[in-house]
């Protein structure tokens, strides 16, 4: 018993010293953000929120964040667009290749992103697709469709089938059934699937390098500007995307929960 109790204590201290290791370099970040002095390093010289005044003064930073909210919400909005229908049509339907589309759908979430990335230009290249933005949407939605289209498939496995069969008894349409008996059960996964990807959309470098034009997005500006060192601005502007991340869960979580109780 005693041995035991030094196991579970044991395990609770690698636990706390995990997540310690994952947290403390978020923690510095924003302590970071408001210290007084550009050197990144203790002791800290003061507070200010002069880095803060400087990330929104700086407009090429600006500029790149809002290539990444761009980015971030096309591609998200189509890929649950196509993962949600091809979750369906899987889940649904039997046809010819069904296993063979479904590992194809699947695969880019097991290939490495340099790999894709490389892959997506040479195609676009041949289709004529320019490097851009666009191009950057397109190969972030394809990238990513696996996430949506697995998480909805596993909610969609354990729907009672015969839900679907009394709606239709009652005289529902299709759409009428997935309108209210679908699109209900499998919420909770479109709008996890949805923020896994924008978080992956947003902080990708490796489709991005390859896809992206003259206009950057924030993870690829701040790749370039790392080579003279991280400056506060980065610091502050880490922050704020932490706040809002934050935000972003809590308002999620609230807002599946009250659905869920209602």
């Amino acid at each position: 018993m005693r041995s035991l109790r030094w196991w579970q204590k044991g395990m609770v201290g690698v636990s706390l010293g995990v997540l310690a290791f994952l947290y403390l370099p978020i923690v510095m970040l924003v302590m970071f953000s408001f210290n007084d002095s550009k050197v990144t390093s203790f002791p800290l010289a003061g507070f200010t929120l002069h880095w803060y005044e400087a990330f929104l003064a700086n407009g090429t930073m600006l500029r790149a964040f809002w290539n990444s909210l761009v980015v971030a919400v096309f591609a998200t909005a189509l890929s649950v667009a196509i993962g949600v229908t091809a979750a369906l049509a899987l889940d649904r339907y039997e046809f010819p290749g069904k296993r063979l589309f479904q590992n194809a759908i699947l695969l880019p979430l097991s290939l490495p992103g340099i790999v894709t990335g490389i892959a997506m230009l040479n195609f676009y290249k041949q289709i004529g697709i320019p490097q851009s933005l666009t191009a950057v949407v397109i190969g972030h939605a394809t990238a990513l469709l696996g996430v949506v289209v697995s998480q909805v498939m596993t909610r969609l496995a354990k729907i009672n089938r015969r839900q679907f069969e009394a709606s239709a008894d009652l005289g529902a349409t299709p759409v009428e059934t997935f309108r209210r008996v679908t699109l209900p059960s499998i919420r909770s996964s479109i709008i996890g699937s949805a923020l896994l990807c924008f978080t992956l959309s947003f902080d990708e470098i490796p489709v991005t390098y390859f896809l992206t034009g003259r206009e950057v997005t924030l993870p690829i500006y701040i790749y370039s500007t790392l080579r003279r060192g991280i400056t506060p601005e980065i610091n502050a502007i880490g922050t704020v995307i932490v706040a809002a991340s934050f935000i972003l869960i809590i308002l999620s979580v609230t807002l599946l929960r009250e659905r869920d109780q209602s």
